[in-house]
Protein backbone atom coordinates (compact mmCIF):
# COMPACT_ATOMS: atom_id res chain seq x y z
CA UNK A 1 0.00 0.00 0.00
CA UNK A 2 1.21 3.44 -0.76
CA UNK A 3 0.99 5.00 2.51
CA UNK A 4 0.79 8.49 0.90
CA UNK A 5 -2.27 8.00 -1.15
CA UNK A 6 -3.73 6.38 1.46
CA UNK A 7 -3.63 9.37 3.69
CA UNK A 8 -4.31 11.41 1.10
CA UNK A 9 -7.49 9.66 0.29
CA UNK A 10 -8.46 9.97 3.98
CA UNK A 11 -7.60 13.46 3.81
CA UNK A 12 -10.05 14.29 1.49
CA UNK A 13 -12.60 12.43 3.00
CA UNK A 14 -11.64 13.96 6.53
CA UNK A 15 -12.31 17.42 4.65
CA UNK A 16 -16.08 16.49 3.77
CA UNK A 17 -14.87 16.68 0.40
CA UNK A 18 -13.80 20.31 0.45
CA UNK A 19 -10.97 19.98 -2.06
CA UNK A 20 -9.61 23.38 -1.65
CA UNK A 21 -9.45 23.03 2.50
CA UNK A 22 -7.57 19.55 2.04
CA UNK A 23 -5.07 20.79 -0.76
CA UNK A 24 -4.16 23.78 1.77
CA UNK A 25 -3.63 21.13 4.41
CA UNK A 26 -1.66 19.19 2.37
CA UNK A 27 0.66 21.63 0.85
CA UNK A 28 1.21 23.31 4.65
CA UNK A 29 2.56 19.95 6.27
CA UNK A 30 4.15 18.77 3.46
CA UNK A 31 2.33 15.94 2.85
CA UNK A 32 -0.72 13.82 4.03
CA UNK A 33 1.21 11.33 6.17
CA UNK A 34 2.85 14.03 8.24
CA UNK A 35 -0.76 16.14 8.50
CA UNK A 36 -1.60 12.41 10.40
CA UNK A 37 1.60 11.91 12.13
CA UNK A 38 0.77 15.36 13.66
CA UNK A 39 -2.87 14.96 14.24
CA UNK A 40 -2.38 16.37 17.21
CA UNK A 41 -0.21 19.05 16.88
CA UNK A 42 -2.21 20.84 13.78
CA UNK A 43 -2.33 23.89 15.82
CA UNK A 44 1.37 23.96 16.39
CA UNK A 45 2.48 23.12 12.57
CA UNK A 46 -0.28 24.70 10.61
CA UNK A 47 -1.41 28.41 11.42
CA UNK A 48 -5.06 29.88 11.19
CA UNK A 49 -6.36 26.62 11.69
CA UNK A 50 -9.99 26.96 13.48
CA UNK A 51 -10.59 25.05 16.34
CA UNK A 52 -13.47 22.82 14.88
CA UNK A 53 -10.94 21.99 12.39
CA UNK A 54 -8.02 21.13 14.35
CA UNK A 55 -10.67 18.86 16.38
CA UNK A 56 -11.57 17.40 12.97
CA UNK A 57 -8.60 16.68 11.68
CA UNK A 58 -7.97 14.56 15.36
CA UNK A 59 -10.15 11.63 14.46
CA UNK A 60 -8.99 10.35 11.08
CA UNK A 61 -10.79 6.42 11.95
CA UNK A 62 -13.82 6.56 9.65
CA UNK A 63 -11.89 8.43 6.78
CA UNK A 64 -9.25 5.79 7.03
CA UNK A 65 -11.31 3.21 6.73
CA UNK A 66 -13.24 4.69 3.46
CA UNK A 67 -9.83 5.26 2.24
CA UNK A 68 -9.02 1.12 2.56
CA UNK A 69 -12.31 0.25 1.50
CA UNK A 70 -11.32 2.59 -1.90
CA UNK A 71 -7.79 0.91 -2.14
CA UNK A 72 -8.72 -2.63 -2.59
CA UNK A 73 -11.59 -1.37 -4.80
CA UNK A 74 -8.77 -0.07 -7.20
CA UNK A 75 -6.51 -3.17 -6.63
CA UNK A 76 -9.46 -5.30 -7.61
CA UNK A 77 -10.29 -3.37 -10.85
CA UNK A 78 -6.74 -1.98 -11.49
CA UNK A 79 -7.20 1.52 -11.16
CA UNK A 80 -4.06 3.79 -10.29
CA UNK A 81 -3.99 6.45 -7.57
CA UNK A 82 -1.82 9.48 -7.95
CA UNK A 83 -0.86 12.26 -5.03
CA UNK A 84 -0.28 15.52 -5.97
CA UNK A 85 3.64 15.14 -6.02
CA UNK A 86 3.89 11.42 -7.14
CA UNK A 87 5.82 11.42 -11.07
CA UNK A 88 3.11 10.60 -12.62
CA UNK A 89 0.65 13.02 -11.28
CA UNK A 90 0.17 15.54 -14.52
CA UNK A 91 2.39 17.81 -13.78
CA UNK A 92 0.16 20.78 -16.06
CA UNK A 93 -2.11 20.58 -13.42
CA UNK A 94 -0.03 20.08 -10.56
CA UNK A 95 0.59 23.54 -11.17
CA UNK A 96 -2.68 24.77 -10.72
CA UNK A 97 -3.27 26.52 -7.52
CA UNK A 98 -6.69 24.31 -7.25
CA UNK A 99 -5.21 20.68 -8.16
CA UNK A 100 -7.21 17.89 -7.17
CA UNK A 101 -5.13 16.13 -4.16
CA UNK A 102 -5.48 13.01 -5.58
CA UNK A 103 -6.74 11.25 -9.13
CA UNK A 104 -7.98 8.08 -9.40
CA UNK A 105 -6.77 6.84 -13.02
CA UNK A 106 -7.89 3.69 -15.73
CA UNK A 107 -5.62 3.41 -18.84
CA UNK A 108 -2.28 3.62 -20.18
CA UNK A 109 -1.72 7.24 -21.81
CA UNK A 110 1.02 8.88 -20.61
CA UNK A 111 -0.39 12.44 -18.48
CA UNK A 112 2.31 13.92 -19.14
CA UNK A 113 2.86 13.40 -22.61
CA UNK A 114 4.42 16.77 -24.68
CA UNK A 115 1.27 17.61 -25.73
CA UNK A 116 -2.31 17.54 -24.45
CA UNK A 117 -5.01 19.65 -25.56
CA UNK A 118 -8.91 19.74 -24.40
CA UNK A 119 -11.55 19.67 -26.74
CA UNK A 120 -15.13 21.09 -25.13
CA UNK A 121 -18.60 22.04 -26.05
CA UNK A 122 -22.22 22.09 -25.98
CA UNK A 123 -24.19 18.44 -25.32
CA UNK A 124 -26.27 19.74 -28.43
CA UNK A 125 -24.24 19.49 -31.16
CA UNK A 126 -24.86 20.21 -34.91
CA UNK A 127 -24.12 18.62 -37.75
CA UNK A 128 -21.61 21.79 -38.32
CA UNK A 129 -19.71 21.37 -35.18
CA UNK A 130 -19.44 17.35 -35.75
CA UNK A 131 -17.92 18.40 -39.13
CA UNK A 132 -15.52 20.53 -37.68
CA UNK A 133 -14.44 18.15 -34.69
CA UNK A 134 -13.60 15.57 -37.59
CA UNK A 135 -11.66 18.14 -39.84
CA UNK A 136 -9.33 19.05 -36.99
CA UNK A 137 -8.44 15.96 -35.44
CA UNK A 138 -7.97 14.48 -38.73
CA UNK A 139 -5.49 17.51 -39.77
CA UNK A 140 -4.17 17.60 -36.71
CA UNK A 141 -2.72 14.06 -36.75
CA UNK A 142 -1.65 14.42 -40.44
CA UNK A 143 0.55 17.14 -38.66
CA UNK A 144 1.16 16.43 -34.79
CA UNK A 145 0.72 12.39 -34.72
CA UNK A 146 1.65 12.54 -31.10
CA UNK A 147 -1.21 14.24 -28.68
CA UNK A 148 -3.50 13.63 -26.13
CA UNK A 149 -7.02 14.83 -26.62
CA UNK A 150 -8.69 15.13 -23.34
CA UNK A 151 -12.79 16.18 -22.79
CA UNK A 152 -15.10 15.08 -20.18
CA UNK A 153 -17.28 11.86 -22.05
CA UNK A 154 -20.55 14.01 -21.77
CA UNK A 155 -23.09 14.24 -24.89
CA UNK A 156 -22.37 16.54 -27.68
CA UNK A 157 -18.67 17.63 -28.78
CA UNK A 158 -17.19 15.80 -25.59
CA UNK A 159 -17.60 12.48 -26.99
CA UNK A 160 -17.33 13.22 -30.65
CA UNK A 161 -13.85 14.21 -30.12
CA UNK A 162 -13.24 11.04 -27.95
CA UNK A 163 -14.44 9.26 -31.38
CA UNK A 164 -12.76 11.21 -33.60
CA UNK A 165 -9.51 10.84 -32.11
CA UNK A 166 -9.71 6.62 -31.32
CA UNK A 167 -10.80 6.50 -35.08
CA UNK A 168 -7.42 8.56 -35.65
CA UNK A 169 -4.86 6.47 -33.23
CA UNK A 170 -4.77 9.64 -30.63
CA UNK A 171 -4.94 8.39 -27.31
CA UNK A 172 -8.05 10.27 -25.41
CA UNK A 173 -8.58 11.04 -22.18
CA UNK A 174 -12.13 11.44 -20.46
CA UNK A 175 -12.36 13.51 -17.07
CA UNK A 176 -15.02 12.02 -15.00
CA UNK A 177 -17.86 13.88 -12.70
CA UNK A 178 -18.32 10.74 -10.80
CA UNK A 179 -16.30 7.76 -9.32
CA UNK A 180 -14.65 4.93 -11.64
CA UNK A 181 -17.34 3.02 -10.14
CA UNK A 182 -19.70 4.28 -13.17
CA UNK A 183 -19.97 5.24 -16.68
CA UNK A 184 -22.07 8.74 -17.21
CA UNK A 185 -23.86 8.87 -19.30
CA UNK A 186 -24.57 5.27 -19.34
CA UNK A 187 -24.92 5.27 -23.17
CA UNK A 188 -20.97 5.77 -23.66
CA UNK A 189 -19.57 3.09 -21.80
CA UNK A 190 -18.73 1.32 -24.72
CA UNK A 191 -16.27 4.44 -26.51
CA UNK A 192 -14.99 4.47 -22.42
CA UNK A 193 -13.97 0.72 -22.67
CA UNK A 194 -11.82 1.54 -25.71
CA UNK A 195 -10.63 4.51 -23.96
CA UNK A 196 -9.29 2.08 -21.23
CA UNK A 197 -6.93 0.68 -23.93
CA UNK A 198 -6.26 3.86 -26.07
CA UNK A 199 -6.08 6.68 -23.35
CA UNK A 200 -7.86 6.48 -20.42
CA UNK A 201 -10.30 7.82 -17.79
CA UNK A 202 -9.45 10.16 -14.72
CA UNK A 203 -11.13 11.11 -12.11
CA UNK A 204 -10.90 13.03 -8.23
CA UNK A 205 -13.95 11.35 -6.94
CA UNK A 206 -13.96 7.99 -4.81
CA UNK A 207 -16.40 5.14 -6.11
CA UNK A 208 -19.89 5.35 -4.51
CA UNK A 209 -19.47 9.24 -5.79
CA UNK A 210 -22.94 10.58 -8.07
CA UNK A 211 -22.68 12.60 -11.09
CA UNK A 212 -24.04 15.51 -9.51
CA UNK A 213 -24.15 18.89 -10.85
CA UNK A 214 -21.59 20.80 -8.79
CA UNK A 215 -19.17 17.75 -9.69
CA UNK A 216 -19.15 18.67 -13.77
CA UNK A 217 -17.76 22.29 -12.66
CA UNK A 218 -14.78 20.69 -10.08
CA UNK A 219 -14.25 18.33 -13.20
CA UNK A 220 -13.98 21.19 -15.66
CA UNK A 221 -11.01 22.51 -13.89
CA UNK A 222 -8.63 19.01 -14.27
CA UNK A 223 -10.02 19.43 -18.07
CA UNK A 224 -8.41 22.91 -18.56
CA UNK A 225 -5.53 21.83 -16.26
CA UNK A 226 -4.47 19.15 -17.36
CA UNK A 227 -4.38 20.80 -21.29
CA UNK A 228 -2.14 22.89 -22.91
CA UNK A 229 -5.08 24.35 -25.21
CA UNK A 230 -8.71 24.28 -24.48
CA UNK A 231 -10.63 24.42 -27.37
CA UNK A 232 -14.55 25.39 -27.81
CA UNK A 233 -16.38 23.98 -30.38
CA UNK A 234 -19.96 25.20 -30.69
CA UNK A 235 -21.32 26.93 -27.08
CA UNK A 236 -24.33 28.26 -26.40
CA UNK A 237 -24.56 31.84 -24.75
CA UNK A 238 -23.87 29.65 -21.54
CA UNK A 239 -22.83 26.22 -20.71
CA UNK A 240 -19.57 24.24 -18.87
CA UNK A 241 -17.60 24.72 -21.71
CA UNK A 242 -17.72 28.55 -21.51
CA UNK A 243 -16.60 27.63 -17.80
CA UNK A 244 -13.59 25.20 -18.81
CA UNK A 245 -12.35 28.15 -21.15
CA UNK A 246 -12.59 30.59 -18.41
CA UNK A 247 -10.68 28.51 -15.81
CA UNK A 248 -7.94 27.58 -18.73
CA UNK A 249 -7.87 31.57 -19.30
CA UNK A 250 -6.99 32.03 -15.27
CA UNK A 251 -4.43 29.28 -15.58
CA UNK A 252 -2.51 30.98 -18.53
CA UNK A 253 -3.42 28.37 -20.79
CA UNK A 254 -3.84 29.08 -24.58
CA UNK A 255 -8.28 29.33 -25.52
CA UNK A 256 -9.42 28.65 -29.06
CA UNK A 257 -12.83 29.03 -30.19
CA UNK A 258 -14.30 28.05 -33.90
CA UNK A 259 -16.59 30.58 -34.80
CA UNK A 260 -20.00 29.90 -35.87
CA UNK A 261 -22.89 31.56 -37.82
CA UNK A 262 -24.01 34.51 -36.07
CA UNK A 263 -27.75 34.39 -34.39
CA UNK A 264 -27.58 30.38 -34.11
CA UNK A 265 -28.21 29.46 -30.55
CA UNK A 266 -25.07 27.37 -30.14
CA UNK A 267 -22.36 29.81 -31.78
CA UNK A 268 -23.08 32.70 -29.54
CA UNK A 269 -20.66 31.13 -26.94
CA UNK A 270 -17.64 30.90 -29.26
CA UNK A 271 -18.70 34.41 -30.93
CA UNK A 272 -18.98 35.72 -27.92
CA UNK A 273 -15.61 34.05 -26.47
CA UNK A 274 -13.35 35.46 -29.81
CA UNK A 275 -15.00 38.76 -29.51
CA UNK A 276 -14.38 39.79 -25.84
CA UNK A 277 -10.63 38.25 -26.27
CA UNK A 278 -11.49 35.05 -24.45
CA UNK A 279 -9.99 32.90 -26.85
CA UNK A 280 -8.48 32.96 -30.04
CA UNK A 281 -9.96 32.38 -33.26
CA UNK A 282 -9.45 29.44 -35.12
CA UNK A 283 -10.85 27.77 -38.49
CA UNK A 284 -8.07 24.99 -38.64
CA UNK A 285 -5.96 22.37 -37.40
CA UNK A 286 -3.24 24.22 -39.14
CA UNK A 287 -4.32 27.72 -37.51
CA UNK A 288 -4.06 26.03 -34.35
CA UNK A 289 -0.74 24.68 -34.63
CA UNK A 290 0.90 27.49 -35.98
CA UNK A 291 -0.50 29.53 -32.82
CA UNK A 292 0.60 27.13 -31.04
CA UNK A 293 4.39 26.94 -32.07
CA UNK A 294 3.89 23.22 -32.73
CA UNK A 295 5.12 23.85 -36.91
CA UNK A 296 8.45 21.47 -36.14
CA UNK A 297 6.48 18.09 -36.52
CA UNK A 298 4.57 19.12 -39.59
CA UNK A 299 8.20 19.71 -40.55
CA UNK A 300 9.30 16.49 -39.55
CA UNK A 301 5.72 14.99 -41.03
CA UNK A 302 6.58 15.71 -44.23
CA UNK A 303 10.13 14.94 -44.53
CA UNK A 304 9.02 11.23 -43.41
CA UNK A 305 6.31 11.86 -45.88
CA UNK A 306 8.71 12.27 -48.05
CA UNK A 307 11.08 9.75 -47.39
CA UNK A 308 13.85 11.87 -45.60
CA UNK A 309 15.25 9.26 -43.13
CA UNK A 310 17.01 10.85 -39.63
CA UNK A 311 19.81 10.41 -40.97
CA UNK A 312 23.62 11.89 -40.22
CA UNK A 313 23.57 15.73 -40.19
CA UNK A 314 26.79 16.81 -42.35
CA UNK A 315 28.39 19.62 -40.08
CA UNK A 316 27.89 17.18 -36.57
CA UNK A 317 30.85 16.63 -34.47
CA UNK A 318 30.62 12.98 -33.67
CA UNK A 319 29.61 13.42 -30.08
CA UNK A 320 26.66 15.50 -31.58
CA UNK A 321 26.09 12.73 -33.53
CA UNK A 322 25.92 10.44 -30.71
CA UNK A 323 23.54 12.64 -28.94
CA UNK A 324 21.14 13.03 -32.49
CA UNK A 325 21.38 8.89 -32.72
CA UNK A 326 20.10 8.42 -28.96
CA UNK A 327 16.86 10.91 -29.77
CA UNK A 328 16.24 9.24 -32.97
CA UNK A 329 15.86 6.02 -31.30
CA UNK A 330 13.61 7.60 -28.11
CA UNK A 331 13.24 10.94 -28.96
CA UNK A 332 12.00 13.33 -25.42
CA UNK A 333 15.56 12.44 -23.45
CA UNK A 334 15.67 13.75 -19.82
CA UNK A 335 19.64 15.34 -19.43
CA UNK A 336 20.72 12.95 -17.05
CA UNK A 337 19.27 9.68 -19.35
CA UNK A 338 21.14 11.18 -22.19
CA UNK A 339 24.42 11.83 -19.79
CA UNK A 340 23.95 7.71 -18.54
CA UNK A 341 23.10 6.31 -22.63
CA UNK A 342 25.93 8.43 -24.03
CA UNK A 343 28.80 8.46 -21.41
CA UNK A 344 29.40 12.18 -21.40
CA UNK A 345 29.07 14.01 -18.75
CA UNK A 346 26.70 16.53 -17.63
CA UNK A 347 28.85 19.82 -18.31
CA UNK A 348 30.03 18.81 -21.71
CA UNK A 349 26.53 17.28 -23.01
CA UNK A 350 25.00 20.82 -21.63
CA UNK A 351 27.39 22.30 -24.02
CA UNK A 352 26.77 19.93 -26.66
CA UNK A 353 23.02 19.88 -26.76
CA UNK A 354 23.20 24.22 -26.57
CA UNK A 355 24.99 23.41 -30.36
CA UNK A 356 22.46 21.17 -31.04
CA UNK A 357 19.83 23.79 -30.45
CA UNK A 358 21.63 26.64 -31.67
CA UNK A 359 22.10 24.17 -35.20
CA UNK A 360 18.24 23.85 -34.61
CA UNK A 361 18.64 20.35 -34.03
CA UNK A 362 17.15 19.67 -30.63
CA UNK A 363 14.90 21.60 -28.81
CA UNK A 364 14.57 22.04 -25.20
CA UNK A 365 11.28 21.47 -22.80
CA UNK A 366 10.59 22.28 -19.74
CA UNK A 367 11.94 19.10 -16.84
CA UNK A 368 15.14 18.82 -18.74
CA UNK A 369 13.97 17.44 -21.42
CA UNK A 370 15.35 17.11 -25.06
CA UNK A 371 13.43 16.52 -28.52
CA UNK A 372 15.16 16.11 -31.66
CA UNK A 373 13.31 18.39 -34.64
CA UNK A 374 14.37 16.73 -37.88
Amino acid sequence: MNQEIFYAMALTRLTNFNFQQALELYRAAGSAQNLYEHRNEIGDIIEGCTPRLIEALKDWGDAMKRAETEMKYMEEHRIQAFSLMDDDYPQRLQECPDAPLVLYYKGHADLNQQKIISIVGTRHMTRYGEDIIRKFVRELHEMCPQVLIVSGLAYGVDVCAHKQALEQGYDTLAVLAHGLDQIYPYHHRDVAAKMVEHGGLLTEFMTLTNADKPNFVRRNRIVAGCSDATIVIESASKGGSLITAEIAQSYDRAVFAFPGNIGLPYSEGCNHLIRDNGAALITSAEDFVNAMGWQHDVIRQQALAEGIERQLFPDLSDDEQKIVSLLQQTNDLQLNILSVKSGISIGQLTAILFQLEMKGVVKPFAGGMYHLLM
